[in-house]
């Protein structure tokens, strides 16, 4: 029986809207799921469902308003990203987490296949082995050669997404949270996603992920929650249901 490596427990997000004269909007009450080493769970969902607001408490970009999240590290430790500090949380990010949202944050200036490296050489990778690295996974991902090197900030919104997947890919954390990682690319581009998440899944990356295609999550997904307003109201299968 796999390990669990993250549990999700009793997890609930609110927000207050000052701008809607402090308007009360609930992003999601008592989610609670688990994580297993090696799986892939899928959130599936209407717009305005919860699941990207989910994703974005498992990262701690957004502190929750209940609940926990423990995290078993590559130590054997278990901490709860909900309690521990910003210093520990942003440790594990360079370590352990991954994030790959629809839209890149870029830093101005920076080339893109140094972006995508960074994560490499904040590790202690050599530069040039980190560039070589990503290389591969920009090819793969047919991003142009001549792009490798010039600023993401300028780059189309799928450009820009490709650089976000090379670089979380590349890095191989343990825990990988996907939010609509393939939704500006092409058909034949996702299918080469889908097959890079594999490999991930294959070298021992945990993922977490978000998509409104549900084909394609399901093809990636050994659990799929199914969530709406705020709420986990189905749990399929569908890797045993194709295997059965």
């Amino acid at each position: 029986m796999k390990k669990t490596l993250l549990e999700v427990r009793d997890l609930s997000k609110h927000f207050t809207l000052h701008i809607l004269h402090d308007k009360h909007v609930v992003g999601f009450d008592d989610v609670s799921f688990d994580v297993p080493e090696g799986a892939f769970i899928g959130i599936a969902g209407a717009s305005g469902s919860g699941k990207s607001s989910l994703l974005k408490c498992l990262y701690r970009t957004y502190l929750v308003d209940g609940g926990s999240l423990n995290f078993t590290t590559a130590g054997g430790a278990t901490v709860d990203l909900v309690t521990i500090s910003d210093d520990d949380v942003l440790d594990l990010r360079d370590s352990e987490l991954g994030y790959v949202s629809q839209f890149l944050r870029p830093t101005p200036r920076v080339p893109a296949i140094d972006l995508a490296a960074r994560p490499l050489t904040r590790r202690g990778v050599p530069a040039a082995e980190a560039r070589e690295q990503v290389e591969e996974y920009f090819r793969r991902l047919k991003l142009p050669e001549d792009l490798w090197d010039g600023y993401p900030i300028l780059f189309s919104g799928g450009e820009q997404q490709r650089v976000n997947l090379a670089r979380a890919l590349a890095s191989l954390p343990r825990l990988m949270l996907l939010d609509e990682p393939t939704s500006a690319l092409d058909a034949s581009l996702q299918r080469e996603v889908v097959s890079l998440l594999a490999e991930a899944r294959d070298r021992g990356t945990t993922m977490v992920g978000v998509m409104h295609d549900t084909a394609l999550l399901h093809q990636l997904a050994d659990e799929v929650l199914t969530m709406q307003h705020g709420r986990i109201i189905d749990r399929a299968r569908p890797a045993l249901a194709t295997t059965a």
